[in-house]
């Protein structure tokens, strides 16, 4: 392995059937006031909400509610949230949802006690609160799986009027305090949002795995988590209700954006730059902007990057090398993973999200650039990517070049 670093996480978590019962010994950590933040109402609906209320309520807490957090929180929702964290002094942030509610709640745990714009400080700078700032503790109850909000300091804002979504990595004093991760509460997820969130796992691991070329074991555990979420994915879709499946797929989701299997390495993160700036502009579901814009780029790097993509084509795919060249088995890997992608139904276009001709130099010149890559991509190179519909890719090119 290459590279310094050090390795922290002090997230604890609550894994399995029935964990909901811890929820009442850690909020009894915290002061009197919680403010309960969710999104559209689901909750509601599937009993969580009731069950985490009667949590708060029987050891005497005084809840504040916030609900109605988008898939892509906004600057707005986001000041909306400082203002009431901060009016009720409240003591602790009970994200319950998926990531964008959690993302949101770290969010607002940064921006209540922060008397400037915290879009500007956080977001756009890039900057960590301040050493004598308050900043309120998160807690989660994981209902939607994807992001690995849960357990990381990740937490992506959407600008309307800037038509900017930029995602910023706190340090650990964000980080949640404490996670309740039940499978069961992920099974009324309707299946669009399912499998974009299963992407969003994918996707993940793909953005650290792809990059370098050295001996390191970080990719050999992003191996391990690409072929468990393959094989539980295609079972989940068959039966949204196995619980074998879903507790797979939610804890690879966790671990595959813990930092874990990025250290020692490099990471790319090109793919999440160009689906954000199309969600800026869209509102598109997040994982989705992902698989829409995935082959595309990968199919436009992989001659960078050969060696890694002839790899995943073998350890992940089981594909047989025998006979092909590198450049044939590399993209036989990517066309399987196109393949997978069909067959849990994400999007593979971006005209499939709302894009339009007219939105391209706009996307692109929101798209931030990253370089820990195979290919440190020029404005022209986004520009490209970005109208290709990637069933209709020539591959030829690939495999005669």
């Amino acid at each position: 392995m290459l590279g310094n670093f050090i390795y922290s996480n002090p997230t604890k978590l609550y894994f399995g059937d029935e964990v909901q019962k811890n929820l009442r010994e850690e909020l009894k950590k915290y002061g009197p006031k919680v403010l309960l933040t969710y999104g559209g109402g689901s909750i509601k609906t599937n009993g969580i909400y009731e069950e985490v209320m009667s949590v708060l309520n029987s050891i005497g807490k005084e809840v504040i509610e916030l609900p109605g957090v988008m898939p892509n929180p906004t600057t707005d929702k986001l000041n909306e949230g400082a203002k009431l964290a901060r009016k009720h002094n409240v003591d602790l942030i009970l994200a319950v949802g998926g990531g964008s509610t959690i993302d949101y709640a770290k969010a607002v745990s940064v921006s209540a006690w922060y008397d400037g714009d915290p879009w500007k400080k956080f977001y756009l700078n890039q900057e960590e609160p301040d050493s004598n700032q308050r900043i309120i503790p998160v807690g989660s109850v994981l209902t939607m799986v994807g992001t690995g909000s849960e357990m990381n300091g990740g937490s992506v804002i959407t600008n309307h009027a800037a038509k900017l979504k930029i995602g910023k990595v706190f340090g650990e004093n964000v980080m949640p305090k404490f996670s309740i991760l039940n499978p069961r509460y992920t099974f009324s997820v309707p299946k669009n949002q399912m499998v974009a969130g299963i992407f969003d796992i994918m996707s993940h691991i793909m953005e650290q795995y792809f990059s370098g070329n050295d001996d390191n074991t970080s990719d050999y555990l992003a191996e391990g988590l690409m072929r468990s979420l393959i094989h539980s994915s295609l079972v989940a879709i068959d039966n949204p209700q196995d619980y074998e499946a879903r507790s797979n797929i939610m804890w690879t989701s966790t671990w595959a954006l813990n930092t874990l299997i990025g250290k020692g390495k490099s990471q790319d993160w090109m793919v999440h730059m160009i689906g954000q700036a199309i969600g800026a502009h869209t509102d598109a579901t997040h994982g989705m902007t992902l698989s829409g814009v995935s082959i595309a780029y990968y199919r436009h790097v992989l001659p960078y990057g050969l060696k890694k993509f002839t790899r995943f084509a073998t350890v992940v795919w089981d594909i047989p090398a025998v006979g092909k060249t590198d450049r044939q088995l590399a993209v036989e890997g990517v066309d399987a993973l196109l393949k997978w992608m069909k067959e849990i139904g994400v999007v593979t276009d971006i005209s499939s999200l709302g894009v339009t001709k007219d939105m391209l130099e706009s996307i692109t010149d929101a798209t931030l650039i990253m370089n820990g890559g195979f290919k440190v991509l020029e404005r022209e190179e986004i520009m490209s990517i970005l109208p290709l519909i990637p069933q209709h890719y020539n591959l030829t090119l690939f495999i005669s070049s």
